[in-house]
């Protein structure tokens, strides 16, 4: 009888391979720094064959991200796999391909643990499985990460030093610049508008009129997006017009010509320092008043526009003439002093609303058509759907006038506001908003 003996093969190893790239930089060649850390992975694990090894041909590579954070989509397949079951071993290069962070590394090793994978460094020979080599890796991720945080400060102190010299190191490019070899040079027609909007607000000393302006005649930022109050704000501080280079709060002389001189830069900023309710309080004052003549209480007293100021801040109000001569309102408790912001909002949402009733429509097209007979009733039914967004770019001498045109009277009850429109108005309103030199000049 024949003695007989059994070789007993080792288990199989699924082995997934991860590499990873902090820039894009030379992955266009053929054979790039990825694919060098693969072939090293690869032939490591085919040095362990006779441990089952046996590499997987899922590639899980990450090219163009910092090894600072987990949030990579090569790595979280990975993870996503190992908590599948699928693989047994993840194979690295260097543990710095993996995480440079030490708090983050620890919740991959923790997840390693939980799913029974062991990890492995090529050049750095260790199994996570022994306490000596939790040690040697905790040693080497403290290193990988000191590394990390001393190119972090030497890029900011390079940064800092560059500023200091004034040159321009990136970002978002400032309206009336364009940027050539890595320099800001002045764009001539950009600039332009930056000096016209530095001037309209010495002049006026308002953001809003500012912004109604450039609204009205349908700028743009450099992002190409309407002016607002905050893109307006942001240009007049803004210390790249006069030459400055910012660092930190800092400012240094820059390398690329300003747009502003500093004297006007100077009075624009004194202007900005007063108090904001000062500078809305002198807009509004100097605004026309959008119902003066036009508001009635319901027993026919008219109400006229008055002021209060309290410190700083200016009250706008309409005031029936019973109360301004110490009289009550006989027979009605018609209010006789109203906040003039509280009813002219509502006067003009009052507004909104009835110039888009059917019936509305079709008096206010009849109207146009009336006057001007080549007026199509598809383009006026348009022109009144965009009535609301013309309003809003118009400036407060052209509201108040619009106003006129459409207003009959407007009724103060005891219920709320009463609004009469005047249909020839509302035709008049259209031919002009119909009219393409008009509209250029309101919409």
């Amino acid at each position: 009888m024949k003695n007989s003996s059994v070789v007993a093969m080792p288990r199989r190893q699924r082995c997934a391979i991860y590499t990873r790239k902090s820039s894009e930089e030379g992955l266009e060649q053929e054979f790039n720094s990825l694919d060098a850390q693969r072939d090293a992975c690869e032939a490591y694990t085919a040095s362990q064959k006779a441990e089952g090894w046996v590499a997987l041909r899922d590639r899980y590579d990450d090219a163009g991200f910092s090894g600072g954070t987990l949030e990579r989509p090569g790595l979280q397949r990975l993870i996503a796999d190992i908590e599948a079951g699928l693989i047994d071993v993840v194979v690295v290069y260097k543990i710095d391909r993996l995480s440079r962070s030490l708090m983050d590394f620890a919740k991959l090793v923790e997840v390693f643990d939980r799913c029974s994978v062991t990890f492995v460094s090529v050049t750095q020979s260790f199994n996570t499985t022994t306490s000596m080599g939790r040690l040697t890796l905790n040693i080497l991720l403290s290193f990988a990460q000191f590394e990390r945080e001393v190119i972090g400060e030497r890029i900011r102190d390079k940064f800092a030093a560059s500023r200091k010299r004034g040159m321009w190191m990136g970002g978002f490019v400032p309206l009336g610049y364009d940027v050539k070899d890595r320099k800001l040079v002045v764009n001539e027609a950009e600039a332009a508008l930056v000096r016209h909007i530095f001037e309209r607000f010495i002049r006026g000393g308002s953001v809003t009129m500012v912004v109604r302006e450039m609204q009205s005649e349908g700028r743009v930022s450099k992002r190409g997006k309407p002016f607002d109050k905050g893109v307006v704000y942001k240009l007049l501080n803004n210390r790249v017009y006069v030459g400055d280079a910012v660092h930190k709060g800092t400012s240094y002389p820059g390398e690329h010509e300003p747009i502003i001189d500093r004297d006007t830069f100077d009075k624009v900023q004194a202007i900005l320092s007063t108090n904001s309710h000062v500078r809305a309080g002198v807009t509004r004052s100097a605004a026309p008043t959008l119902l003066r003549g036009l508001i009635f209480t319901e027993i026919g007293r008219a109400m006229t526009p008055a002021y209060t100021k309290k410190g700083s801040r200016l009250y706008r109000y309409y005031v029936s003439t019973d109360a301004i001569r110490g009289r009550g309102a006989a027979g009605t408790a018609t209010p006789l002093r109203l906040p003039a912001d509280v009813v002219e909002t509502a006067v003009v949402r009052e507004i909104r609303r009835l110039v888009r009733a059917p019936e509305i429509v079709a008096q206010t097209v009849a109207a146009a058509r009336k006057k001007s007979p080549s007026i199509e009733e598809r383009d006026a039914v348009a022109a009144i759907d965009r009535f609301g967004e013309i309003w809003s770019a118009l400036f407060p001498a052209e509201q108040a006038r619009i106003v006129r045109l459409l207003v009959e009277r407007v009724t103060v009850t005891t219920d709320g506001l009463a609004v009469d429109l005047r249909t020839e108005g509302l035709g008049t309103v259209m031919r002009e908003m119909l009219n393409p030199a008009r509209e250029e000049a309101i919409a």
